[in-house]
């Protein structure tokens, strides 16, 4: 793939905290580095906008999206919505790029 095109990753989350610092980390730790994060808050009552806030301050690749609860494809839409790369791909919040 050629460098200069850009892919936004989003990720909608729902209380994750479980999950979400490796699935944050293994989307950070790609080779392919221009990109952008874009989590999608969705609401969440657990630890996950704590856990995101310490994203954005580690990799300025990461963009948070705060939203009431509206449920995965409304925070999904959220996501398309903020997204500026060329490619835009999902990642659930439990899942891990290898």
């Amino acid at each position: 793939m050629k460098q200069d095109l850009k892919i936004s990753i989003v990720i909608p989350i729902y209380n994750q905290e479980e999950y979400l610092e490796k699935s944050i980390e293994s989307v950070i730790r790609q080779t392919y580095s221009n990109i952008e994060i874009i989590a999608v808050n969705d609401g969440s009552t657990d630890k996950s906008s704590e856990i995101l806030e310490v994203f954005i301050n580690k990799d300025n690749r990461v963009k948070i999206i705060n939203q009431r609860n509206q449920g995965l494809v409304a925070a999904t839409i959220t996501g398309i919505r903020h997204s500026t790369g060329d490619y835009i791909c999902f990642l659930d919040p439990d899942d891990f790029v290898g």
